[in-house]
């Protein structure tokens, strides 16, 4: 009888043991996932208010990227996350530009572009090698190097943003698209033709100086590269076969908002290396035609697929030819500016030099120096 007692004893203690362990782990796991929750519920929450902007801070011309940076955080209230992407060989100095100047107090992320992604896919015959350089394709990988943000600005280094970034930012993208840029032949709408001022063109095109009520990209000389035509070969069958007309009109992807989801969803990365590597293969578009080595391949995937930008929010051209000026009730209505070209603002001979020297900020090191004269 008292073995008896003893084992019941025994089973008792051990039925205790068991229910309090299996308690245990109830309250420990719900503890568990009221804390993911409460992490989930946070983290949206907490990204709902930043502003992701990527810009690439290439060794050569790492002060444009940190003018361009200074007129972001300085035209706006909104909590920016500037993600600068470099090489390997330039991340010290990067983050030592930013921390060791004005831009200190700027949220950033120094991210590594790695160029090996690259290998087979970009062609060397290039006019304009510089248009070759890794990072111009960084545009390509946006969904590899942004994980936690759903919507994305990506600029060019040579801009200039007057606007608040938040407007951009805020650019409505339709459903199924997976990015928004401007288109190259569009119009100012009726509200802004009144108010907009086009270019002054000088005598070097053999026309008269005039004011014309058009987008900048309209300019006559250039026409031909604000089209398919400028920047894809039509003689190539591959081309031909996209069934896109040659008079179709461009866009320029030096600004693009972007829409993680459906880029990743769609694979767009995936198809602009498909049209690399084709593009290695048989030839289909050059930097001799419109400069276009990155834009090219953007073309064909997102034709027809696209949302647009606020012509406003892309003032380009800029850098196409130094005798060109834009009107100064143009430059002050513009919301960002676009150096492209081969005429860069910290070059000579560039225009409108003294718009971007007022956000220039002098390099720590000493090793970016502006080379031009002021026009």
């Amino acid at each position: 009888m008292a073995l008896l007692r003893k084992i019941n004893q025994v089973l008792l203690f051990l039925l205790i043991v068991t229910l309090c362990g299996i308690l245990y782990k109830k309250v420990h796991k719900g503890t568990v996932l009221k804390n993911e929750a409460e992490d989930d519920s946070e983290m949206p929450e907490e990204l709902e208010g930043e502003i992701p902007v990527v810009i690439c801070a290439a060794a050569g011309r790492m002060g444009a990227a940190m003018a361009a940076i200074n007129s972001i955080y300085s035209n706006t209230d909104a909590n920016i996350l500037f993600y600068v992407v470099g090489l390997r060989n330039t991340l010290s100095r990067i983050r030592k530009w930013i921390e060791h100047s004005k831009l200190r107090e700027i949220n950033f992320k120094v991210v590594e572009f790695n160029p090996m992604v690259l290998k087979g896919k970009i062609r060397a015959d290039s006019s304009r090698p510089e248009l070759l350089q890794p990072l111009n394709f960084v545009r390509f990988y946006l969904p590899l190097l942004i994980h936690q943000h759903e919507k994305v600005i990506y600029l060019d280094d040579d801009v200039i943003v007057q606007g608040d970034i938040q407007e951009l930012y805020d650019t409505t993208l339709a459903l199924g698209h997976a990015a928004a840029f401007s288109d190259d032949c569009d119009l100012p709408s009726s509200l802004d033709t009144n108010r907009l001022v086009g270019l002054q063109v000088s005598p070097l095109f053999q026309i008269p100086t005039l004011t014309l009520p058009l987008s900048p990209s309209l300019l006559p000389q250039r026409k031909i590269q604000n089209t398919y035509m400028g920047y894809l070969d039509y003689r190539k069958k591959t081309i031909k076969d996209l069934g896109i007309s040659p008079s179709t009109c461009s866009f320029n992807p030096g600004v693009i908002v972007a829409n993680m989801t459906e880029w990743k969803h769609q694979r767009i990365t995936k198809q602009l290396e498909k049209w690399m590597q084709k593009n290695v293969e048989e030839n289909l578009y050059s930097s001799s035609l419109g400069g276009g080595v990155a834009t090219s391949p953007m073309l064909i995937v997102f034709h027809g697929k696209y949302s647009t930008i606020n012509p406003l929010w892309h003032i380009r051209h800029l850098g196409w030819n130094p005798d060109t000026r834009y009107s100064e009730h143009f430059l002050q209505e513009a919301k960002l500016l676009h150096w492209n070209g081969r005429h860069k603002p910290w070059d000579f001979p560039s225009v409108h030099n003294d718009l971007w020297e007022s956000w220039f900020v002098p390099d720590p090191a000493g090793i970016f120096q502006l080379s031009h004269h002021s026009s």
